[in-house]
């Protein structure tokens, strides 16, 4: 089994892609070798291998559309002064309490805050990574001044993209709970009810809370001194000038907001929702008609990266795909594991992470392992319950710490702003080691106890 296992093209390609993104070969780049590879070891010819990546491509081009469309809306509300006045008095705040328990206790309070944006972007107000580069960019001054570990600030936005869907029944959580999981597990002949799942998922959501615990309080704690980080960005494209805090701008930038939240919201769209939101700041005269050029051109640049990610890495799960070795991987797992419960729960999940790394998707994990793993788990004996953590879990590790998941690209696309922050070692890295190893762990310990 071991040596099938390794010689299995899905585990080849992804193993590939992540160690040439460690070897800071660009992320898509790294994503067309390695699903090059894949194709080949699994017997595709180079048609075959460039028809799968092309097919899977158009399957990130809307995704792409809507992050710049995001990208130039985040301009714009740069442009009306709102994100300079919060970053003023959160620095006014600051300046009277300079004694260094107050500061501590400002960084902590602000973490704290950045903390319920993200989750609250999953359930109360399900914008996704949407809010971050309309609320992260702005406070990388103020997180200088703190010396705040960006890290710590990645490990934080993640956490709040992650765990709310896959414990909590609201926004997304609804989506990836009763929609994917529990109806992926019934239609593969396990009946369970939608009440289990935020049962089943407890222990691996604390698994999940104590890696941003140990982040947080531990691993990223001590000061970091960004001043002597390089920037990456060119003088092309240098922060404009400071803004001029204008009590109408602010009030357009407000509207604006609630514009495009409501639009995301009601209409479920994010490109009706940024569109709307830009044309609230033109009617106001924050950003004239001739501006606006300049806004989506400096909107691309800001989020145009993530897209341009998001369909490589669809590309690279299309070529996965197609080579039908994923299905093998996860059969393999089945037909030799034996009766042993535990080795087969390991297996199953590091399985699921292994899948969810190479595709960048949760919600796209669970139907590929949910026709397999569940009949398995019935062999063994697992119960109901510990089926659906082991389902869930499986489907949710490797959303953290992979280089394609929005969950990772979304934070690095905030903190990165002025090109001191770097997506492999500074976001993938860390997330990786602080959410996947405590949620392997709680996923284990829920599938052998539940």
């Amino acid at each position: 089994m071991f040596i099938e296992l390794i010689k299995n093209p899905v585990l080849i390609s992804v193993v590939i892609m992540l160690i040439l993104s460690a070897l800071r070969l660009n992320v898509v780049f790294a994503l067309v070798i390695s699903a090059t590879a894949g194709g080949f070891i699994a017997g595709m010819d180079g048609n075959a291998i460039m028809n799968a990546f092309n097919s899977g491509l158009t399957n990130g081009a809307k995704v792409a559309f809507s992050y710049a469309m995001l990208g130039a809306f985040s301009i714009a509300i740069s442009r009306s002064g709102i994100t300079e006045l919060l970053a003023g008095m959160l620095f006014k705040k600051l300046n009277k309490e300079t004694t260094p328990r107050n500061i501590l206790f400002f960084k902590y309070m602000l973490l704290g805050i950045l903390t319920l944006a993200a989750i609250s972007s999953q359930n109360v107000i399900p914008v996704h990574i949407a809010f971050i580069p309309v609320l992260i960019p702005p406070l990388l001054s103020l997180f200088d001044r703190l010396q705040l570990d960006r890290r710590a600030v990645a490990c934080i936005l993640t956490f709040g993209l992650i765990t709310p869907y896959m414990f909590m029944p609201f926004g997304f959580g609804q989506i990836y709970l009763n929609e994917i999981l529990i109806k992926g597990i019934c239609s593969s002949g396990l009946q369970v009810t939608a009440d289990m799942a935020p049962k089943a998922m407890l222990i691996p959501a604390l698994g999940m809370v104590a890696g941003l615990l140990i982040a947080v309080f531990v691993s990223y704690r001590k000061p970091r001194n960004y001043d002597n980080v390089k920037s990456e960005i060119s003088e092309t494209h240098a922060p404009a000038a400071e803004v001029q805090v204008k009590p109408l701008n602010v009030i357009a930038g407000v509207a604006a907001i609630a514009v495009a939240l409501a639009g995301q919201i009601w209409l479920d769209s994010l490109v009706i929702a940024a569109l709307a939101g830009v044309l609230v700041f033109v009617i106001s005269g924050v950003v004239s008609m001739r501006d606006t050029q300049d806004v989506f051109t400096k909107g691309v640049y800001l989020m145009g990266g993530i897209g341009i990610v998001m369909i490589a890495a669809n590309g690279f799960a299309g070529v996965l795909k197609a080579t039908g070795t994923i299905d093998t991987l996860v059969k393999l797992l089945a037909s030799g594991i034996g009766a042993q419960k535990g080795f087969a729960v390991f297996f199953m999940l590091f399985i699921g992470l292994v899948i969810t790394m190479g595709i960048g998707s949760s919600f796209s994990t669970v139907p590929l392992i949910a026709a397999i793993y569940v009949p398995l788990c019935i062999k063994l004996g697992i119960s109901p319950l510990a089926t659906v953590a082991i389902v869930g879990v499986a489907g949710a590790l490797g959303d953290a710490g992979s280089p394609v998941s929005e969950s990772v690209l979304g934070p690095t696309a905030g903190l990165n702003a002025d090109g001191k922050h770097d997506h492999i070692y500074d976001s993938t890295i860390p997330t990786f080691i602080h959410y996947n190893l405590p949620l392997l762990a709680a996923g284990w310990i829920a599938g052998m106890t539940l």
